[in-house]
């Protein structure tokens, strides 16, 4: 039996993620479930997985979980915060932690679960946009499995050779690209751009995601984001990594051999495949998703992204070009501006306007280190909400 901590399990990914566990309970336990403040949502989960630890990173939240608990007698116990979050992630009886806490919040329970050599599927991309070096040193130096999550980097996955992390070259790949569905606003005018509304933002064409992941696919940002994702996990450099616009989301990315292939991954827009496919790998096992139908899609479209359109996808591209700590300034502006965008009243434009003052005025030392990357992302976090209120 495979024991599985879900970090974040109330979000998207985490739902997902139970719904693979439960078509293969011979094979699959979850050991430990986690949300934020989702209180019904986890008790609802604990109440049908019956998991060891239910964890809630919010205090309040959890001493009101733990009364449920008890009241309903279930064999679960509760825990709190981050080191509630990082406890479960390094459980003895855990073998795969699903990363699926949105943001950087995320970043220290999964360095946990590395460092005690799990095998980490990787659905939160900002633990290696803020501290990539350290992040996959920390891999190596403990043994542990990372297998990518987003579908994006799922499908790269599934179509690199053996040996990726020689480098590119040796094992005879040209470069990779990202398909993007371009959002709800790929076909927007620019200038209509400026009255979007946070409901607007969230209604993504293809997938069923969280808000906060809603608006970065809105904006672009998400793909900035994997970019810069994708030069960690396969060990290249942001030039051998392009972004084209897909609006089937049914090629969820390729990858280029120096003979001329091209090999890509298809599928059904469904998290639930590269979900399937990290758990289990190298093996296969059924994911509950349809049987991709090519005559129902009839025709797939591609197109360049436009970073008139989509500017923060070019600030991504600038902050893992300049390297050091700029990823995690860039990570922490973006988190701000969405948040006020979603909350505040910032406008839908004003979001890579943030980021980019924020990257301009925000010292960037190299992140050598734990302990300065978390400073170096507070800091950046004061000055973007400090830039954040002069917009609203």
């Amino acid at each position: 039996m495979i024991g599985v901590t879900v970090l974040g399990s109330t979000g998207s990914i985490g739902i997902s993620t139970l719904d693979v566990i439960a078509r293969h309970p011979n094979r699959y336990r979850a050991v430990a479930l986690t949300a934020n403040r989702d209180l019904e949502g986890l008790y609802r989960q604990c109440q049908q997985f019956r998991p060891d630890y239910a964890v809630m990173a919010d205090l309040d939240a959890a001493q009101k979980l733990e009364q449920r608990i008890r009241d309903a007698a279930l064999p679960t116990t509760v825990l709190a915060g981050v080191d509630g979050l990082e406890t479960v992630a390094r459980l003895p009886e855990v073998d795969q932690v699903m990363a699926a806490i949105v943001g950087a919040a995320g970043l220290l329970p999964v360095l946990a679960a590395v460092r005690a050599g799990k095998r980490i599927l990787l659905a939160n991309k900002e633990a290696l946009v803020v501290s990539g070096r350290l992040f996959m040193d920390e891999v190596e130096r403990h043994g542990a499995e990372v297998l990518p999550i987003d579908s994006e980097h799922n499908a790269v996955f599934q179509c690199m050779p053996a040996g990726f992390q020689q480098g590119l070259e040796q094992v005879g790949v040209r470069r990779i690209l990202l398909t993007a569905s371009g959002g709800p606003f790929r076909q927007t005018p620019v200038e209509a751009l400026e009255q979007v509304t946070p409901a607007q933002a969230c209604a993504h064409p293809n997938w069923d995601m969280g808000r906060k992941i809603s608006v970065d696919s809105a904006t672009m940002m998400n793909k900035g984001l994997e970019v810069i994702e994708a030069c960690w996990l396969f060990h290249t450099r942001p030039q051998q990594v392009d972004v084209v616009l897909h609006p089937q989301s049914v090629i969820h990315s390729l990858v280029e051999y120096l003979d001329g292939s091209v090999l890509a991954q298809l599928g059904n827009p469904d998290m639930r495949t590269p979900i399937a496919h990290a758990m289990a790998w190298p093996q296969r096992i059924e994911s509950g998703v349809e049987s991709l139908d090519l005559l129902q899609v009839a025709h797939l479209d591609f197109a360049p992204p436009s970073l008139q359109r989509f500017p923060c996808l070019g600030l991504a591209y600038e902050a893992i070009e300049a390297g050091g700590s700029a990823p995690a300034v860039l990570n922490a502006a973006n988190e701000v501006a969405v948040a006020a965008f979603l909350e505040q009243g910032l406008r839908f434009t004003a979001i890579p306007e943030v980021i980019r003052r924020t990257l301009e005025v925000t010292p960037r030392p190299d992140g050598e280190d734990l302990t300065t990357l978390l400073e170096i992302d507070a800091e950046a976090r004061v000055r973007a909400e400090r830039i954040t209120r002069q917009l609203v």
